[in-house]
């Protein structure tokens, strides 16, 4: 399954891809393989960087917390947000490869009682810097059993951050809340006392890792 996010970028991609190997059939003769490979292999690339693997949730949980997106947990640090929350709060990173699904899915079910987006810098992902530096995206959920708050946070090569929730939206664990154009980082900020399932280093999936239980 493709995401939504790419169908417009696919169709001028390969409109365009095969308007040049049509070019370069006509002028550059026995050479033009190169150019066909060359498409064929950005087009699957395409295809595999917008792909929505099929990850509903059988049951949604008032307790636990699943994976916003795919990628490798880099932070387990208790810190303080300064934006909305203005409490102490146990803070986890997910690092979202160019190779990693990039679509990010709603931790938790519950109602938005904040949203704001963040122009910023692009360093690298990665930078502990990047959570309130770099260009993101910052919700937080009410549940039924406290505040949850989520970044998504651009990276050195995203470029772009998609978020389609907004103040007031009721939300059910599991749904695509957004999208991250090529690779970046995705803090959740949970409440302390919050009992935490993965470690630095784990390798995390959308829907499928439960990160901690309220």
């Amino acid at each position: 399954m493709i995401h939504r996010e790419g169908y417009i970028f696919l169709t001028v991609c390969v409109l365009v891809l095969a308007a040049l190997s049509w070019v370069s059939s006509i002028y550059l003769g026995t050479w033009a393989w190169l150019i066909y490979v060359l498409s064929a292999g950005l087009t699957l690339f395409l295809l595999y960087f917008f792909r929505n693997p099929d990850r509903r949730l059988s049951a949604t949980s008032e307790e636990l917390i699943y994976a916003p997106a795919d990628g490798k947990v880099v932070v387990i640090e208790e810190t303080t947000e300064m934006e909305y929350l203005k409490d102490r709060r146990i803070q986890i990173s997910i690092f979202m490869s160019p190779l990693n699904v990039h679509v990010n899915r709603n931790p938790v079910s519950g109602s938005v009682i904040y949203q704001k987006y963040h122009a910023g810098k692009f360093m690298p992902a990665w930078n502990p810097k990047s959570s309130l530096e770099n260009e993101r995206t910052t919700i937080v959920y009410e549940t039924s059993n406290g505040k949850v708050g989520m970044r998504q946070i651009a990276g050195a090569l995203a470029r772009r951050i998609v978020c389609y929730l907004k103040q007031g939206d009721a939300v059910r664990q599991g749904d695509d809340m957004g999208f991250i154009k090529l690779g970046s980082r995705v803090d959740l900020l949970l409440p302390l006392g919050t009992e935490i399932n993965v470690s630095i280093g784990d390798v995390v999936k959308g829907n499928v890792t439960v990160i901690g239980k309220l």
